[in-house]
């Protein structure tokens, strides 16, 4: 993944996230799993979302995308989790019974940052260069 245009920002920013079906029920299979990913996939192209990897395990989904900075990691959890039981209850509605409330996921997720080379360390470096820095500012490079 490389950096990325908006209007107004240049970004490059990658997450992986994992979320459960409620009760960590192991309900993602066949047909199921199948169309899971695909409305990830559809999902994600609508809101210019960026996805590296997915998949999607009987009971939990681990994925690494990336997304605009316009954004928040849960917003694009909500999105993704939202729209995609919303459908998947339609298509299947046999899967109310196991899980009940309509609801197919977990209220919680998982979220980490990822970076290749782009460290803690790198990102202290640069700041450090900029303390005590008066007049004329200057443009580091991160990496």
């Amino acid at each position: 993944m490389a950096s990325k245009r908006t209007s107004h920002a240049v970004y490059e920013t990658k997450y992986h996230l994992v979320w459960a079906p409620k009760y960590r029920k192991g309900v993602l299979r066949g047909q199921l799993r199948e169309r899971v990913e695909g409305l990830f996939r559809e999902i994600a192209q609508e809101f210019g979302f960026e996805i590296d990897t997915l998949e999607v395990a009987v009971d939990h989904v681990p994925i690494f995308l990336d997304f605009p900075p316009r954004y928040s990691i849960a917003k694009v959890v909500g999105i993704l989790k939202s729209v995609s039981a919303s459908q998947v209850f339609e298509e299947f509605p046999q899967l109310r019974k196991q899980l009940w409330a309509r609801e197919l996921w977990e209220d919680g997720y998982f979220a980490r940052t990822v970076g290749d080379n782009v460290t803690a360390a790198v990102i202290r470096r640069y700041i450090r260069q900029h303390q005590g820095e008066t007049g004329r500012q200057r443009q580091l490079k991160l990496f």
